[in-house]
């Protein structure tokens, strides 16, 4: 992983890490695209996340987070989904 794509990924949990207590409720067991320490949406499946991010975001880096009671960090999602 880049030093780019590293900085984007801890800046964005960090971020997630705040927020979690805030969206869990309505979100709970979603995966939130974040980008540039923002959340981009809540989506229910990581292919999603994975068409999304490619269509809006491309080759940027991004991450994702899956939220839950206890955050975990997916790290750079370039390669979390086999679309067949």
């Amino acid at each position: 992983m880049s030093k780019q794509a590293r900085t984007e990924v801890d800046k964005n949990y960090d971020v997630f890490v705040k927020i979690l207590p805030n969206i869990i409720g309505q979100h709970r067991n979603k995966y939130a695209l974040m980008q540039n320490g923002e959340v981009v949406g809540f989506y229910t499946t990581l292919e999603d996340v994975y068409v999304t991010a490619e269509k809006f975001i491309g080759k940027k880096p991004y991450s994702v987070q899956k939220v839950t009671d206890i955050a975990v960090d997916l790290g750079f999602f370039s390669h979390a989904v086999d679309i067949r």
